[in-house]
């Protein structure tokens, strides 16, 4: 099928074109006739990258009519990125069509700004839902005569706890307008949002439901949890050409794997929660723009990103959520291209990998790190490549060959050969040279001694595994200014990170409380919060239910009674773990999991790290 057939004008036609659009893609397909009708309402489940901003974007500037002064569609989406992207391929589209206006509404911008925009006439606004809610109950424009409601990444607006917005704004919205609701997955509360505001959807899926990119291959290593990092280098090394996400769970794991990332020479920033609108842009100017082949990011950061090119994600630590991994992997595989889902896992979360599998319907590959002779060949060919494919600039270089020639000449083709590509090639050499086996799953003796060393202290060897990763959680150090939180209902009753934050802001009646890292148990979970808001929290959960169950909270790790998931009580102990400077579980351990490797690459970071940065350094300044 091409785009012709669908019915679309000549002036988007030509406007597709223009774009380099060839033919439509299978969710376009399905999608634009059903928005050029006006007929039903749509659910569309498919993966970012898949063209669902074409899929309703297109129709909408079909429909939408200049002469009207006042909004006729609204798209709703999660991020401020998302916004700015999806208003400005709208734009692309509404290259030849004249008077038509749309406008992108976001928080960190100005409101007034905003308010007059709308106010000189705007036909189609695409926004995120906090500042839609505040325009609208600011009297600054209404939706009650749109036609067209566009509900896009619905699943992670609702992760981000938008759903009183969405609610808001749905219910003002009017009852004939055509809505369309696109996810990647389907969890029972986007089904509730399109049981109460949507009429007889028809439901349109790409793939098979929560599964991924089906481009996307799925792969993880497994490894001591202290080599986290060690594995990750190699997997970087291993992929010379990558250009990907690396996704870890909180803003300092963020941070500190980033800075030694750019201490040992890639070229990789960090993205999360504590930089400002414009250190964000900053770093992700440079990351579109491929002057950053890495980008360290937080699963909140990361939303919003919407690059088509990214050739791997990789998984730092394992998410909680097997949602939040459809949703890290969809950011490769993006517009037909293939891509890679790596995850860096301990022995103990084989069980959450296999769990993860049956989401997505896919298998997940076990492979295994790559060692030092692997990677050498591969980043030599890379080198070999790189040779043959450089362009010579005969002008400029003539002048300067009669001399190099001569300083040359003692050497024969071989041998000149071999200068060249140790020149280039040797920091790898020294760096794997003797570089041991990190693989946790074909353990040699050495690797059994090293688990025995690590197993807990005498005492804590008859206690159940379950019992011993319970009170590290209670005990976890929370990041620096955030204090943790015990809360009495956990994954079998259902709660959702999400319905906690919600917990938290209905029960203070305050929605300006920063939420930091969140860890659901069975029957019980623990939070993170900031030291300043901890004694509102305690505070305020009084009458206050879950689902028919009284909810508590207490502060982790003071020794109260707390419910446990077999015998009723469960007493945190913070002291068990404390000793050691973090989380064991992290892949860093006061900061002396960091070069595993260093005896085999003679124990000076710093001496090493001027030569095997040379190929990532020299290359990705540029």
């Amino acid at each position: 099928m091409t785009f012709d057939e669908l019915g679309l004008s000549p002036e988007t036609l030509q406007a597709i074109k223009d774009l380099g659009f060839e033919s439509p893609t299978p969710i376009q397909e399905k999608v634009i006739p059903i928005l050029l009708e006006a007929g039903n309402d749509v659910v569309g489940l498919a993966q970012t990258g898949t063209g669902k901003t074409a899929a309703f974007g297109l129709p909408i500037v079909e429909r939408v009519s200049a002469e009207k002064k006042y909004p006729q569609a609204l798209i709703l989406c999660p991020t401020r990125e998302l916004c700015l992207q999806i208003a400005e391929d709208i734009r692309d589209f509404l290259k030849y069509k004249k008077n038509l206006k749309v406008l992108p509404v976001y928080g960190g911008a100005s409101i007034d700004n905003q308010i007059r925009e709308l106010k000189r006439g705007v036909q189609i606004i695409v926004a995120t839902p906090g500042r839609m809610l505040d325009i609208i109950h600011r009297g600054a424009t209404a939706v009650d005569k749109i036609d067209i409601l566009v509900l896009d990444e619905a699943d992670e607006m609702l992760n981000m706890g938008f759903k009183d917005e969405l609610d808001g704004i749905l219910q003002d919205s009017p009852a004939t307008k055509q809505t369309l609701l696109f996810s990647a997955t389907m969890p029972k509360e986007v089904a509730t949002i399109a049981k109460n505001y949507m009429t007889d959807p028809t439901e349109i899926t790409v793939g098979k439901r929560n599964a991924g990119a089906e481009n996307v291959r799925h792969v993880f290593y497994t490894v001591h949890s202290k080599d986290r990092y060690l594995a990750l280098k190699r997997i970087l090394d291993y992929n010379p050409n990558i250009y990907g996400i690396v996704f870890c769970r909180t803003r300092e794991e963020t941070k500190l794997v980033a800075d030694h990332l750019i201490q040992d020479g890639y070229n990789a920033d960090a993205l999360h929660g504590d930089l400002s609108q414009s250190q964000r842009d900053y770093v992700m100017s440079r990351y579109r723009t491929r002057v950053l082949q890495i980008l360290v990011a937080t699963d909140v950061a990361a939303r919003g990103i919407d690059v088509d090119d990214v050739t791997h994600v990789i998984n730092y630590n394992l998410p909680d959520d097997p949602e939040v991994y459809t949703h890290r992997s969809g950011r490769t595989g993006r517009a037909g291209k293939s891509g890679i889902a790596i995850i860096i896992a301990s022995m103990k979360e084989k069980n959450r990998i296999r769990d993860i599998e049956r989401f997505i319907n896919k298998k997940i590959e076990l492979e295994k790190v790559p060692d030092g002779y692997n990677i050498c060949e591969k980043q030599l060919f890379h080198l070999i490549d790189r040779m043959e494919k450089v362009e010579i600039d005969e002008e400029q270089i003539n002048p300067y060959m009669e001399a190099v020639m001569r300083k040359l000449e003692w050497l024969d083709k071989e041998d000149l050969i071999k200068h060249f590509v140790s020149l280039e090639f040797n920091r790898f050499l020294n760096y794997y040279r003797d570089a041991a086996d990190i693989n946790s799953d074909d353990r040699d003796r050495d690797s059994r001694k090293r688990d025995r060393e690590d197993r807990p202290a005498r005492g804590e060897g008859d206690r159940a595994p379950r019992d011993r990763d319970r009170d590290r959680s209670a005990s976890r150090q929370p990041e620096k200014g955030y204090a943790r939180f015990f809360i009495n209902v956990g994954k079998k009753d259902g709660i959702r990170p999400a319905e906690i934050l919600k917990l938290v802001n209905e029960a203070t009646d305050d929605r300006d409380i920063r939420i930091g890292v969140i860890d659901l148990m069975g029957t019980y979970s623990f939070f993170e919060a900031t030291e300043s808001s901890a004694e509102k929290i305690l505070g305020s959960f009084n009458d206050i239910d879950y689902n028919g169950r009284e909810v508590h909270v207490e502060l982790a790790g003071e020794g109260n009674h707390l419910e446990g998931e077999e015998k009723g009580e469960y007493r945190p102990k913070r002291e068990r773990w404390s000793e050691g400077g973090g989380r064991r579980d992290g892949g860093f351990r006061g900061g002396n999991d960091y070069g595993g490797d260093r005896r085999s690459r003679g124990g000076d970071r710093g001496g090493d790290r001027r030569s095997h940065g040379g190929d990532w350094g020299r290359d990705r300044r540029r």
